[in-house]
């Protein structure tokens, strides 16, 4: 039996019109946004297709979008027979994983993330916050930089050769130059609201603690790969322990990936927009056997290989 690893994107993957050509007379997807629409109070259906961009780009609006996009995905493969053996998701997507994994439903998951992001966005107002990619330089060298300055925190432990900074502004700009004296190729500012990940986001952190305890989590239907850990959660307390740590820890998902890299996982593949995570597993080993969906074609390929 071979076994299938389901790997969600999060923010920054989303764009208009994205998952069009999958979800144009796709009944399922119309029955979702429906729900999405009652959940959230507008139309998420509207603001996926047609944008504006910079509406669907804000937080609040982005990350319920994307959950919303990965969970259609996720019942298109489901409607092939595609089942995964282990789930995770990159930061927001790793609610993604949770919902595909049965822990919570979607309108419950929903309103996590639209609380997770509301939360979010509170704590980027209280701090002048950004994020940059460091690309070229291994992770030690940018925690020993990074903790050397004041106000900067490495985040985001995606491949070998890209790790995230995040904290104020001031203090990311001087680790940036730092970072590029000691040969990181480049670094990247990214197009978000706020440090994510960091200690800045201790308060929200603490309030959505509160909105995971209004929830109960089923023990999962296979296992969930969590970001906060890198390691395998087999109980929904487990999994809400690892949600609880997520906003304010950093995301290790390079060691997540080698972990299943290690445990022979045959097929990975990116439920979601875009394709990041692909070339993030690409740079961790060239070997890996990882699709898409960026459209019919790519379903079509991965059913071949399931099947």
């Amino acid at each position: 039996m071979r076994k299938i690893a389901f790997l969600f994107p999060g923010q920054g993957s989303q764009h208009v019109g994205m998952g069009r050509e999958f979800i144009d007379g796709y009944e399922e997807a119309k029955k979702i946004f429906r729900q999405a629409r009652n959940v959230l109070d507008f139309d998420l259906e509207k603001l996926c297709n047609h944008g504006p961009e910079e509406e669907l780009k804000k937080t609040t609006n982005a990350q319920p979008a994307l959950l919303t996009m990965n969970w259609i995905f996720t019942r298109i493969l489901r409607d092939t027979g595609i089942e995964p053996t282990v789930v995770a998701g990159h930061s927001l997507g790793e609610y993604s994983a949770v919902l595909c994994a049965k822990v919570v439903d979607y309108p419950a998951a929903l309103r996590l993330v639209r609380r997770r992001a509301q939360f979010m966005e509170e704590a980027s107002g209280a701090v002048d916050g950004v994020m940059a990619a460091v690309i070229g330089l291994p992770r030690e060298a940018v925690l020993s930089i990074c903790q050397r300055i004041k106000g900067v925190e490495a985040v985001n432990f995606n491949s070998p050769s890209q790790v995230v900074i995040a904290g104020e502004k001031k203090a990311v700009e001087i680790a940036s130059k730092r970072l590029e004296q000691e040969g990181a190729k480049k670094v990247i500012p990214l197009s978000v609201s706020g440090p994510f990940h960091t200690s800045f986001m201790r308060r929200a952190a603490l309030k959505f603690s509160q909105e995971l305890d209004k929830i109960s989590f089923r023990d999962p239907s296979c296992k969930v790969l969590t970001n906060a850990f890198a390691r395998y959660a087999l109980s929904g307390e487990e999994i809400k322990s690892a949600l609880r740590m997520q906003m304010d820890h950093p995301i290790l998902w390079e060691d997540s990936m080698r972990q299943l890299l290690t445990d022979r996982i045959d097929l990975f593949i990116e439920v979601g927009p875009g394709k990041v995570l692909r070339g993030l597993l690409r740079r961790i080993d060239r070997r890996a056997s990882v699709l898409g969906m960026e459209n019919p074609e790519d379903l079509e390929r991965i059913e071949h290989y399931c099947n």
